[in-house]
């Protein structure tokens, strides 16, 4: 009888696409509401800044800019300028390392990162525990979650991974198309096939589409080097790391402009130029590039559950 049922669906639906190099991102991820919520309100606040001028989501606008801030480069306390485009916090739990040069072993490492920053947040441990601690709004619901009547900087930090590891962006169309459940336009999966063929899928594979690998810029026209580079030579001192970086994810990638590690590609479009020329040897038809755009706008997916939530 469940053969017959399985027949059914897979006659109204088609069948979901086991094989392919991408996979869907699960629907629903394990996180503790409690503290994400919480992470939420601290994500959103200015008080973990210097000057009470940025807050995480000052360079990571969950609600409008898909994680991202649209900025080439992202300014943090003082209107200063950072040296790097911000990569989005959308699904970044899926990610195998952080930042774009990969320094953050995990979400605890990365979220420390721009709060001790002093470009970016220029905040120390005490003062953060200090502040928090002097806000009784903070005292009650840290005490709700964490049962305690200090609040902590270690606190503060896994009430922020957490919201962080709540942010997926599940039922893409793209998603949906490898559960059997919808079709690809004509376009879109002649994209998808040239994605495939010409190799952007050697890096871009897994479910974020990236993010799980190190690789070079200008792997085949090689592009030039710079001292002020985020990439992993400042990490590792190896002249095998210049210009290699953690591979971007492309999940909602039609919302995260501006591209690459400097912001330097404008446009989807230009984007696609680029690496293809650099990293595959290709010089792409207009009609190439343009399906090629189509399939990666079918990778946007929801807002995730968690923004929709009450703090």
């Amino acid at each position: 009888m469940w053969i017959g049922l399985l027949l059914v669906v897979f006659l109204a639906f088609g069948v979901p696409k086991l094989s392919e190099p991408i996979k869907p991102i699960p629907q629903k991820i394990d996180y503790d509401k409690k503290k994400a919520l919480l992470g939420k309100k601290l994500f959103h606040d200015p008080i973990l800044s210097k000057d009470g001028t940025v807050s995480c989501s000052s360079c990571h606008d969950v609600y409008n800019k898909c994680g991202t801030d649209h900025r080439n480069v992202s300014v943090g306390v003082s209107g200063r300028k950072g040296n790097v485009n911000a990569p989005t916090v959308f699904n970044v739990v899926f990610n195998f390392r952080q930042f774009w040069n990969g320094r953050a072993k995990d979400l605890k490492e990365q979220a420390l990162g721009p709060i001790h920053n002093p470009i970016e947040m220029g905040m120390t441990k005490e003062e953060v525990e200090r502040r928090l601690n002097a806000d009784p709004e903070y005292r009650r619901l840290f005490k709700e979650v964490y049962g305690t009547d200090r609040i902590t900087f270690d606190q503060v930090i896994d009430a922020i991974v957490e919201f962080e590891k709540a942010l997926i962006t599940p039922n893409s169309k793209f998603d949906r198309f490898l559960r059997g459940e919808v079709q690809l336009s004509k376009e879109e999966l002649e994209g998808y096939k040239l994605f495939k063929k010409l190799g952007c899928v050697t890096c871009h594979n897994g479910i974020n589409v990236g993010g799980n690998s190190f690789q070079l810029f200008g792997a085949v026209v090689p592009v030039e080097w710079k001292p002020s580079n985020p990439d992993r030579y400042r990490i590792t001192g190896r002249e095998f790391d210049k210009n290699r970086y953690k591979v971007p994810s492309l999940r909602n990638v039609a919302c995260t402009y501006p591209y690459f590690h400097d912001g330097s590609a404008k446009t989807l479009e230009e984007a696609v130029r680029k690496m293809s020329y650099h990293n595959l040897g290709f010089k792409l038809t207009e009609e190439e590039v343009k399906k090629i755009v189509a399939f990666l706008k079918t990778l946007t997916g929801e807002l995730p559950e968690i923004l929709r939530e009450k703090e």
